[in-house]
This record gives structure tokens, C-alpha cells and sequence, in this order.
């Protein structure tokens, strides 16, 4: 059984967030290219609503960039800090039963004490070997602070 990192210990996804704001920003600069390339008397012919709706669609995907990038899972002393998208969940390490990532799923999972289960955005199966690492080490600290937190 692999030793457990020291704590605090943080994972993020990695491909996934290289992939989004390389491709996020590929489609800024297009979109502004296109903008910029039509001249003024073809955007002077966009009403105020088509404007107010390409800046809303812009606005959406920033939030979906966001949420990907701010997903984390922070291993500390007290237990475990999942954050998906925009929700954000604190669990102690006694909750925490098991850490998987099974072979094609998309991200690691957490089975909770309580029956449910909580998936890890932050650990995605496509950064591969990243991914088994990351798998490995949350399952090192859950099985090394579980047993500490139940002898006490």
C-alpha cells in the first residue's frame, strides 16, 4: 500500500483545464476577429437584444470554464473538501468509505458511509497515470486518517 502525501494535499483536473481555456481562448480571439473583421456597418445592424444575447452566450460559457477549473479535491486533517462545479462539500474522514475510478469512467468517485456516492470532478480518468496517482494517494489518506479518527 502506497504511503500517504502529507496533508494538506490538493488535486485538480489537468487535461480537461489546459484543454478548456486553450480552446475557450482560441474562440474569444475568433469570435472578436469575426467581429472586428465585419466592419462597423454590419455591427451597426445588430439590435441591442442580438448584442445582450452574444454577451450572455459568452457569459455562460465563462461560467461553465469556471466551474470546471475551480474543481478541486483538498485532502486536510479534517477530512475531505470536494468541490464540483459551483457546490462545495466538507466531509470528515470517517464518511469517506472508498475512492474509485473505474476503467472508462469519465472521473474518480467517492462512496460516502451514508450509502451515496459523490464524484470527483477534480480527478479526471483522461489525465491517466495523473488520475491512478491521484486515486492512489486519496485512498492512502482515507484508509490512514479513517483508522487514526476511529482509535481515538
Amino acid at each position: 500500500m502506497p504511503t500517504a502525501p502529507p496533508l494538506p494535499r490538493t488535486w485538480r483536473p489537468f487535461g480537461a483545464r489546459i484543454a478548456a481555456t486553450v480552446l475557450g481562448g482560441m474562440l474569444l480571439v475568433v469570435v472578436l476577429t469575426v467581429w472586428i473583421a465585419w466592419g462597423a456597418d454590419v455591427r451597426s445592424r445588430f439590435t441591442p437584444f442580438q448584442k445582450s444575447t452574444l454577451v450572455f452566450l459568452g457569459l455562460l460559457a465563462f461560467a461553465c470554464w469556471f466551474a470546471l477549473v475551480r474543481s478541486r479535491v483538498t485532502a486536510h486533517h479534517d477530512g475531505v473538501t470536494v468541490v464540483n462545479g459551483f457546490r462545495r462539500r466538507e466531509l470528515a474522514w470517517t464518511q469517506v468509505v472508498a475512492v474509485n475510478l473505474r476503467r472508462g469512467a469519465p472521473w474518480a468517485g467517492v462512496d460516502l458511509s451514508d450509502g451515496t456516492s459523490i464524484s470527483l470532478l477534480a480527478i479526471q480518468g483522461s489525465d491517466g497515470q495523473r488520475a491512478i496517482r491521484a486515486v492512489q494517494d486519496l485512498r492512502a489518506l482515507v484508509a490512514a486518517n479513517s483508522r487514526t479518527e476511529r482509535n481515538d
